[in-house]
């Protein structure tokens, strides 16, 4: 037996490669390795082997067994030989293939290419074309400019008949043959100066510039123009001219910058700043120099001076009188005057058929309210119902300003009264036609005769007594007489043949002003000639605005507002004093202009009313102070003719040794702003009509201010006066014991709405007394019908609880509303 008993011995095989490969392994340790590659064996028919004429497919691999690898069968072979050919045919396929494909992308390309191509040559033969348009256009403007210089410089030779009828003479044939290329030549000489030439611009010539003329949509001005003019004009006289000073009338104002300055006169700023600079100013141009040291620069440079004043901006809303033919017949506006409770709001609510009344405290009108009437006969008419307590006295004023008719009504059982003389006042001031009307003569204890006599004491004779005072017996409670009353208003306005112009700029009377939470500043305007539209700008005063919307008496939003029509103005940028005139204005600039100069007027006077201008006043001043007591209060009111007639009321109270003293009134909710004045000056305020906000609440509580709230305005005009005279009696003193939110409102059948509340602070009790506030303003006051807790009537929930409440006689009650509950009690008051 050998050593390798019949096994193969280790070593390298016949076509295999040998190879070191190293292992790596743990700790760093190595190993080389010697390994055998094989190589693939590729098996390649003889090219003769399969196209021999006879031999079959089966029989060409068998046909030199000897050649054939060792292990391989017939059929192996035979079907590798179909693999090769198959593969092959395949990559024949696949070469065909790629080469169409290869050849199309080639014509693609060269398609492309050839489009790019033509565009491009179509692009640049169009600059070309236009380029030499541009080139011709320039050069024929350009002869035509030397022409014309040529012309105007030496004088015109006179060419013979035949040169200018177009025939050269035998002789210059020769001559103008030769003469042609020769200006050939010039022109393109000409052409190829164009660093030389003023009217060539440097740079590429775009389409654009082309297309626009050669400038590129920009044209040469008026002032460059006259400029080439004349400078062409001096170059051809030989030498500089002096051009003509333009002599400028300057409107100079009490004070302008030094830039404005140069402005106005047309000159640089640099020039009028070197001629204060000689005349000792060292300003800048940013700066203002008075009007004396602009009148005398300007006088240097050579023009006029027309002085203008401050006030002339409100030249703009002058008066302009209006042609006969322009005028149109308008509605007569009708102001209903009387004493207190004397029937003038019934009376206008049976003329309208309206219920205002219902909603005034205490059925006491607090507003100068304005109606339009349409009676039966057609007629529109326009009535102003002002208010009849004495403190209403300036309201009721500025309500005979604007009337054309005043109807007087003087209560049948009563007599004439204060306020009802001076109504009378009122309307003979306003120099406007008067009407009595006798109210509640259905009453057993009614005596017209009596009121008839007692007018007559203030020279208002009627007509029952022979004079020529219309009067006529009504009664609002039962419609007697208003037909009488109508017939004889529109009989009163025939005769007055009230006309206005529609067709010009409004202008109208604010009748009354406040400011809404949600609306903003609204202004209650009275039309009095012209027409108000919206979008119109328009000065009130010491505010301005643009007419955002027109609201008239019924609520609805319109479009415009002619003569006699009364209407909300909403747009204002303030709150206007109440009486206060409105002009349309043709700009916004101008209208606020109008009004900055009226606020700083406003603000002058009442500078120069409250100082003292010598030491003596001073010491007078100070000395008289020391022996008068003052009762400083913070007055805050829904509308702006409330509080100015609460503060008129605020003077009247006190004599040499006790005085009210208003620290501050406005329109709109108590702020903390009013609290840290009135804590500053130990002042109460009292709110008419409104209501602190949360912040204001809790800042007078901390603090210790006193706010006080009214809804009748001579409630509080006589706390005021029995607080500064002293006389404090028992009063019946509120106490505000909880506040609730409105969550959501449901109706229920047989009790009508139902308040769904959430009580935020204190305690709402089933006896107390409630006030309904929408935006901090009081829209009712009156009690509870219901308080109920789930299901269950309950005398009180506490705060943090959900409970529903129903309001007695009252429905008018929406998401949101706050409910202030509060107790009445009788405390006794003394000065502090």
């Amino acid at each position: 037996m050998s050593d390798t008993d019949g096994k193969k011995p280790l070593g390298l095989r016949t076509g295999a490669r040998p190879g070191n490969v190293k292992q790596s392994f743990s700790h760093g340790r190595t190993k080389n390795v010697v390994v055998e590659t094989k190589r693939k064996r590729v098996v390649v028919p003889k090219p003769g082997a399969a196209s021999k004429p006879g031999a079959g497919s089966s029989s060409a691999p068998m046909g030199n067994p000897a050649k054939r690898p060792a292990g391989i069968s017939d059929a192996e072979m035979e079907r590798r030989l179909k693999a090769v050919q198959a593969a092959k045919a395949r990559e024949s396929e696949e070469a065909a293939e790629r080469e169409a494909e290869e050849r199309a992308r080639a014509e693609e390309r060269e398609r492309r290419r050839a489009e790019q191509e033509a565009k491009e040559r179509e692009e640049r033969e169009r600059e070309e074309s236009l380029r030499a348009k541009a080139e011709e256009d320039e050069r024929r403007k350009r002869e035509a400019e030397e022409a014309a210089k040529a012309a105007a410089a030496a004088p015109v030779v006179e060419e013979p008949a035949a040169a200018r009828q177009g025939g050269p003479k035998q002789g210059d044939a020769g001559r103008g043959k030769s003469q042609a290329p020769d200006r050939d030549r010039d022109q393109q000489n000409k052409r190829g100066k164009g660093s030389g030439d003023a009217n060539r611009r440097s740079g590429k010539l775009t389409v654009n510039q082309a297309l626009a003329g050669g400038e590129g949509g920009r044209q040469r001005s008026m002032a460059a123009m006259k400029r080439k003019q004349e400078r062409a004009r001096q170059k051809a006289m030989g030498g500089p001219v002096e051009r003509e000073k333009v002599v400028r009338e300057v409107q100079l104002p009490e004070a302008i910058m030094v830039s404005e300055l140069a402005n106005r006169m047309a000159e640089r700023v640099g020039e009028v700043v070197k001629a204060l600079m000689q005349n000792g100013m060292m300003v800048t141009q940013n700066q203002s120099i008075d009007a004396d040291t602009a009148e005398l620069i300007i006088e240097e440079f050579g023009h006029k001076v027309v002085r203008v004043s401050d006030s002339d901006v409100e030249d703009v809303i002058k008066e302009v009188e209006d042609a006969p033919e322009d005028l149109q017949d308008r509605p007569p506006v009708i102001t209903i005057m009387g004493h207190v409770d004397h029937g003038k709001t019934s009376l206008l609510d049976a003329i309208r058929n309206a219920k205002v009344v219902a909603g005034e405290a205490g059925g006491i009108t607090q507003h100068i309210g304005a109606y339009q009437v349409k009676t039966d006969g057609g007629q529109v008419l326009t009535f102003l119902d002002t208010p009849g307590h004495a403190a209403f006295t300036s309201m009721r004023s500025r309500g005979a300003q604007v009337t054309d008719i005043v109807v007087l009504v003087v209560a049948a059982d009563d007599a004439v009264m204060p306020q009802t003389i001076e109504a009378i006042n009122h309307a003979k001031a306003a120099g406007v036609p008067m009407i009595v009307a006798i109210n509640k003569v259905d009453k057993p204890a009614a005596n017209p005769d009596k009121v008839r006599t007692d007018l007559l004491q203030q020279e208002v004779i009627v007509e029952k007594m022979s004079g020529d005072v219309q009067d006529v017996e009504v009664s609002a409670a039962t419609g007697q007489g208003l037909d009488e009353l109508l017939e004889a208003i529109a009989l009163q306005a025939e005769i007055l043949e009230l006309k206005a112009n529609p067709d010009r700029a409004a202008q109208g009377a604010v009748i009354e002003a406040q400011l809404d939470v949600g609306r903003g500043p609204v202004a209650t305007v009275l039309v009095q000639n012209g027409t108000l539209r919206q979008g119109d700008i328009f000065v009130v005063g010491e505010q301005y605005g643009k007419v955002r919307a027109l609201i008239n008496d019924k609520g609805d939003r319109v479009k415009e507002a002619g003569p006699s029509v009364p209407v909300e103005v909403l747009g204002l940028n303030g709150t206007p004093e109440a009486g206060d005139v409105l002009n349309v204005t043709e700009t916004e600039a101008q209208a606020r202009e109008i009004a900055a100069y009226r606020e700083q007027q406003a603000k002058d006077k009442r500078a120069a009313a409250g100082a003292a201008t010598t030491l003596e006043q001073l010491m007078a001043n100070a000395k008289a102070d020391e022996n008068v007591s003052e009762l400083p209060i913070v007055v805050k009111a829904d509308v702006q003719g409330s509080a100015e007639a609460i503060v008129q009321a605020m003077e009247k109270i006190g004599n040499d040794e006790v005085r009210v003293r208003v620290l501050h009134y406005g329109v709109g909710a108590i702020t903390e702003t009013d609290v840290g004045l009135a804590e500053a000056s130990n002042a109460p305020i009292m709110g008419f009509n409104v209501r602190a906000n949360a912040s204001a609440r809790n800042t007078a509580n901390q603090k210790g201010v006193e706010i006080r709230y009214y809804s009748v305005i001579y409630d509080l005009v006589d706390d005021v006066k029995a607080a500064a005279s002293g006389l404090l009696s028992a009063e019946i003193r509120e106490n505000f014991i909880g506040y609730a939110t409105i969550k959501e409102v449901f109706k229920v059948t047989g009790v009508g709405k139902v308040a769904g509340c959430l009580v935020t602070e204190g305690v709402a009790r089933r006896s107390a007394g409630v006030r309904l506030l929408r935006d901090d303003v009081v829209i009712h006051e009156g009690t509870l019908k219901t308080l109920k807790r789930f299901k269950d009537e309950v005398p009180e929930v506490q705060s943090g609880q959900e409970c529903g409440m129903a309001f007695e006689n009252y429905d008018d009650i929406r998401d949101g509303d706050v409910i202030e509950i509060f107790e009445r009690e009788e405390v006794t008051r003394t000065l502090a």
